[in-house]
């Protein structure tokens, strides 16, 4: 099948298509546990050869999946037809508050390039280095910094896609295209969102109000809708100063009872991270630390620094302004999921399913009396770190035994719970295979069917990542 599939699509276009066994084991795999073999990997170098390829595709009934870095935590990216590996369309241009970028340069490229013009781009995912543009709008990425400049959602001005007939679409459109969309887009389905800064669950019809919107609808929709050539995002100029604060608490319910105060001073990040990471910290801590908050100003500075000590509950053990010290400080955070990985034995398993929640900021003890509750019902014990700030927490549970029953169970649990305390079973990690069956739960079927027709309008023939989002 893979060579006979690999022979004909070599004839529809001139880019490299490969079926090698070590290269289609290669593309089995992310950065999520699961692993699916695609039947070819093409390396398309330009617009031309998606179009054909996609339309081959469509033609002989083949899933088409585009992969960026691979960096996706739910299996976003893997699928048993033709990976489109997007690295070649890799541009940059700079321009005044905007950049316009290709879907495969990767975010640290684009930060270097960024950085000689003294801007930066809002969301940064902690992956950032390794992670392309194409995914970060795949899977609506956000970060640290999301809680000032928001997801890649709010920073989209454009975006230009091929859909599965191999039509090319910029979006948002200035024709009448795209009004069954917006149709369906009204405040009785709007009502169905959570009400929360980060979510990356379902086709994000809610931020869509006008016809200038439309770009926003694929922010988050993981290569369903189309494949993602370009995008024209937002850009801001590099902060003038920086202070990062850093508190000691006891709990992590401690810490997020200072949340809301703390959110008031506008900060720029509000960061956690619980005692298993704080373990790997080699800086001297007090002896009683088992949780860390990062809190962040990056305006205002001397004025937030000085009133943001009456707010909190901890103890400040750390207040800088160096930068070489806040680099140090924000590597052990972006490092909390390798520090994770690290803590578990061969014997045991870390389940990709519940690890992405986001509720409303003053619910956060009430997540966190959820993840009590189940910790105490199941035999797991969790690791948790995360966006205090943005009400989203990465709840890592680790269990001795891929007993898929009980990690269904424990997720079936766990996302009611979400959707009843008002919050979002995935904040910035997209739904892929670990989730997607489970976005009708969180929006009910009038929603669910609104998010179906949206996927026949773009994609008629199920040819774009199929089994993602819609089921």
């Amino acid at each position: 099948m893979p060579v006979q599939i690999g022979a004909k699509l070599a004839k529809k276009t001139t880019c490299e298509i490969s079926i090698d066994c070590n290269m289609l084991d290669a593309y089995s795999k992310d950065a999520s546990s699961y692993t699916i073999k695609p039947v070819a990997v093409a390396f398309p170098k330009n617009e031309r050869d998606i179009t054909r390829i996609l339309r081959f595709a469509t033609q002989h009934k083949i899933p088409v999946i585009p992969r960026g870095g691979g960096t996706g935590l739910v299996g976003g990216a893997l699928g048993k037809g033709i990976i489109l590996d997007m690295r070649y369309f890799n541009s940059v241009k700079v321009g005044k508050r905007v950049v316009l970028v290709g879907s495969g340069v990767f975010k640290g490229e684009l930060d270097k390039t960024l950085k000689k013009h003294r801007m930066f781009l809002g969301p940064n995912p902690s992956i950032g280095p390794f992670c392309t543009i194409g995914g970060m709008i795949g899977t609506n990425a956000s970060g640290s910094h999301s809680l000032k400049y928001g997801s890649v959602i709010d920073n989209l001005l454009q975006v230009k896609i091929i859909t599965s007939k191999g039509n090319l679409v910029v979006l948002p459109k200035k024709d009448n295209t795209m009004k069954n969309i917006l149709q369906d887009v009204n405040p009785k389905i709007q009502k169905h969102f959570p009400k929360v800064s980060k979510n990356s669950c379902g086709y994000r019809i809610d931020k869509i109000t006008k016809r200038s919107d439309m770009q926003k609808i694929i922010a988050g929709s993981e290569g369903t809708l189309g494949v993602i050539i370009s995008a024209k995002l937002k850009t801001i100029p590099l902060p003038k100063q920086t202070v990062l604060i850093i508190v000691s608490y006891d709990t992590l319910k401690e810490a997020v009872y200072d949340v809301p105060d703390i959110l008031k001073l506008g900060p720029s990040a509000v960061e956690i991270i619980d005692n298993n990471i704080v373990e790997h910290i080699t800086i001297r801590l007090p002896r009683r630390t088992k949780c860390l908050l990062f809190v962040e100003f990056d305006d205002h500075v001397s004025k937030k620094r000085a009133t943001v000590k009456h707010v909190l509950s901890g103890k400040v053990i750390a207040s800088t302004s160096n930068a070489k010290q806040i680099m140090q400080w924000w590597a052990y955070r972006n490092s909390a999921l390798s520090y994770t990985l690290r803590m578990i034995s061969k014997q045991e398993i870390v389940s990709s399913l519940i690890e992405d929640a986001t509720v409303p900021v003053h619910r956060l003890p009430l997540l966190l009396d959820l993840v009590e509750y189940l910790t105490s019902k199941y035999p797991m014990r969790v690791i948790t770190y995360g966006h205090a700030g943005n009400g989203n927490l990465h709840i890592r549970p680790i269990m001795k035994k891929k007993d898929m029953r009980l990690i269904r169970n424990i997720a079936k649990e766990f996302f009611s719970g979400v959707i009843s305390i008002g919050g979002s079973i995935t904040g910035e990690h997209g739904d892929g295979l670990a989730r997607s069956e489970y976005v009708k739960l969180q929006y009910g079927s009038k929603t669910y069917a609104v998010f179906k027709k949206i996927k026949k309008f773009f994609d008629p023939t199920n040819t774009l990542n199929p089994g993602k989002i819609v089921v």
